[in-house]
């Protein structure tokens, strides 16, 4: 064993084992070069449906800062239709100068453009983007991944891939070519809260399905995710789910009774015949503005119990679950302490804030220790991965400190070697491990 550390040690070893620790960065939107990139870049042409999204002007128009600027140019003055009619410089224009330029940019939202753009070396202190859109243009993506990886220090990236979605749809169908940077998720929102406009799409595709669930339509949808499980080679299954889910569905809700036939019929038993764990994200409450397109989401507060009730019905089955409200968390984290076939994940979206990041890890680890998993990127743009990661490395590592300076008070003898193993747990195992 080695020598135990002095509590005054702690707070600098665990700040170097969290920064030097690589990560698998279990949910994001990302996708690998093979999904072609609208961005103007050094390495060939631009595909204007391309789903790779990275790059100056993708970062400053990334939706959080849509919604954000709408509160400083309201639409009676910028009406939304006109925001989004203009080019995508035009709109990095419009949120840089109001956001970064007029008044000082301190949401976590405009930190984390901040955050990205110094790691990447590029000073903007001019209040300018002109040179960092040069530079960025002068990137290749595969090369320009690699960089970001390395800074980041993230070892692996998760996608997310809506088979429901028909232009990634056709990309996969064309092929994709494997790259060892990424790792494909099946995301199938629509099986589960939409069956009839699943099952359409899915019949015209080939597959004997009908509205009805039952006989040949089960083993036909079971088929279609077995099909598309291969095709992806995914690693897990996801969707999202709105704050008003329920499990079990209200009887009266016919929309509800055939999506709980799909999940206990078909998804869980592939999953289970598969052995992948299913990922839901629980809690947003979609297009409450509808007007501001992606960035008019809210939040609900969702049913901890629904969630406790699936893993008892489905114990061979096993369940990542993160929640969108603040208010779920620490039931949720209950939860987790009664099922070993749930893991609780992430500070998702409205909660991925400091504050709250701190709140809800100091929260999970005492009641969890060290058997959940802090945070995952939610990534959309690839640079984000900077900025999640450096700010979100620091608010663990906070946490981190405080609870083992409180095990060395209570006459625990720590030691570096410990540290180490249970952030390599933190960052990467617990995911591994689970899946």
């Amino acid at each position: 064993m080695s020598q135990p550390l002095h509590r005054d040690q702690i707070e600098a070893v665990v700040s170097a084992a969290v920064q030097k620790q690589p990560v698998v960065d279990m949910h994001t939107h990302l996708y690998s070069p093979a999904f072609g990139t609208p961005v103007p870049n050094a390495a060939g042409p631009v595909d204007p449906t391309g789903l790779l999204l990275w790059g100056l002007d993708e970062l400053v128009t990334y939706h959080y800062l849509i919604a954000e600027v709408f509160r400083v140019v309201p639409a009676t003055v910028l009406p939304y239709d006109t925001f989004f009619k203009m080019s995508k410089v035009e709109q990095a224009d419009h949120i840089w100068k109001h956001l970064f330029v007029e008044r000082s940019p301190i949401s976590e939202a405009c930190r984390g453009v901040l955050t990205t753009l110094h790691k990447l070396g590029l000073d903007v202190s001019d209040r300018k983007l002109d040179s960092a859109r040069k530079w960025f243009k002068e990137q290749k993506p595969g090369d320009y991944i690699d960089k970001v990886m390395e800074l980041a220090n993230v070892e692996s990236i998760t996608m997310t891939n809506p088979v429901f979605d028909d232009g990634e749809r056709e990309r996969w169908l064309r092929g994709i070519k494997p790259d060892p940077r990424f790792q494909a998720v099946l995301r199938i929102d629509p099986l589960l809260l939409d069956w009839p406009a699943a099952a359409k799409k899915m019949a015209s595709w080939g597959y004997g399905v009908s509205e009805e669930v039952g006989g040949r339509t089960i083993e036909e949808a079971r088929r279609f995710l077995r099909d598309w499980i291969d095709k992806q080679n995914a690693i897990y299954l996801a969707l999202s789910l709105p704050p008003s889910w329920r499990y079990p569905a209200d009887p009266a809700d016919a929309a509800a009774r055939a999506g709980q036939a799909i999940l206990e019929q078909v998804i869980l038993p592939v999953c289970a015949e598969r052995g992948l764990a299913f990922a839901m994200m629980i809690g947003s409450r979609r297009a409450a503005n509808p007007a501001l397109r992606d960035a008019g989401d809210m939040v609900g507060t969702s049913d901890v119990d629904s969630v406790t009730a699936l893993a008892a019905r489905f114990p061979g089955n096993r369940f990542f679950v993160t929640m969108l409200a603040r208010e779920n968390q620490h039931a949720l984290a209950v939860a987790a302490r009664k099922f070993g076939n749930l893991m609780v994940f992430g500070c998702w979206w409205f909660v991925n804030n400091p504050s709250l990041i701190t709140e809800i890890t100091k929260m999970r680890v005492e009641l969890l220790g060290t058997s959940f998993i802090p945070q995952h990127s939610d990534a959309r743009v690839l640079d984000q991965l900077l900025y999640k990661w450096d700010h979100s490395r620091k608010l663990i590592a906070g946490v981190l400190a405080e609870k083992y300076r409180d095990a060395v008070d209570a006459g625990w003898k720590l030691t570096t070697a410990d540290i180490e193993r249970d952030v390599a747990l933190y960052l990467k195992g617990n995911f591994r491990n689970f899946l």
